[in-house]
């Protein structure tokens, strides 16, 4: 059997952008084990009304995640076609919001505080919309988006390889998600994660730091 036999199809699995997938999925987790308002809102449904009604939220989650990566992913295809030098621009821009968001994320580790957001009961489909109203006004999805395109080579990514992307994106978010749902439904698991809340913030700020001076030296070697 010849090389060329064995060799990956283009557009197969052997040819998926694998580890940038991969670090713009782990880019993702770790930006929601910093609550955000998607996060909190998760978090107060869990707290106040319990875990049923908190699991309401996992498949909004799923929507919106789809809806936000599928434009972001395909805009920013189509327009990187027609202007190619805007890919390490947007690395740029990717590795500048990473340091953002990792100095937002040092302050909240430095002013951490216990106290709990309590929720209020309500019931599936209350939550679920709720929650998918907060996703789709929600700035950090956006910014968010705008650092994970930036990660994943959409310039040169096959049409599977961003279906791809986008169906990982969502199982990421619907998994942390639902964790939390589970986790703060329980009052001693929910106060044990505020203690630590604190450590968890500036392990994520340290991570994004790395990362975003990583892609703003890429960047800059190639705009120059």
């Amino acid at each position: 059997m010849t090389a060329a036999a064995i060799a990956p199809a283009p557009g197969g699995l052997g040819a998926m952008p694998w580890a940038e997938m991969m670090a713009a999925w782990i880019v993702f987790a770790g930006n929601l084990f910093s609550p955000g308002p998607n996060v909190l809102n998760t978090i107060a449904i869990a707290l106040g009304s319990g875990r049923r009604v908190a699991m309401a939220v996992v498949p909004a989650v799923g929507l919106g995640v789809l809806v936000w990566g599928a434009a972001a992913v395909l805009g920013a295809a189509a327009l990187f076609q027609e202007r190619p030098w805007l890919a390490p621009a947007l690395s740029a821009l990717g590795g500048g919001l990473l340091l953002w968001f990792a100095w937002r994320y040092a302050g909240t580790a430095l002013s951490w505080s216990p106290a709990q957001a309590e929720g209020r009961l309500m019931a599936p489909r209350e939550a679920f919309a709720r929650t998918l109203g907060i996703l789709a006004t929600n700035p950090k999805a956006l910014t968010t988006w705008l650092v994970l395109v930036s990660i994943f080579p959409v310039a040169s990514a096959s049409p599977a390889a961003m279906a791809v992307m986008i169906a990982g994106s969502v199982l990421v978010a619907c998994a942390c998600h639902a964790a939390y749902a589970l986790l703060f439904s329980t009052r001693p698991a929910a106060a044990a994660y505020l203690r630590a809340g604190r450590w968890i913030n500036a392990g994520v700020a340290v991570f994004f730091a790395g990362l975003g001076a990583t892609l703003l030296l890429g960047a800059t070697r190639a705009l120059t």
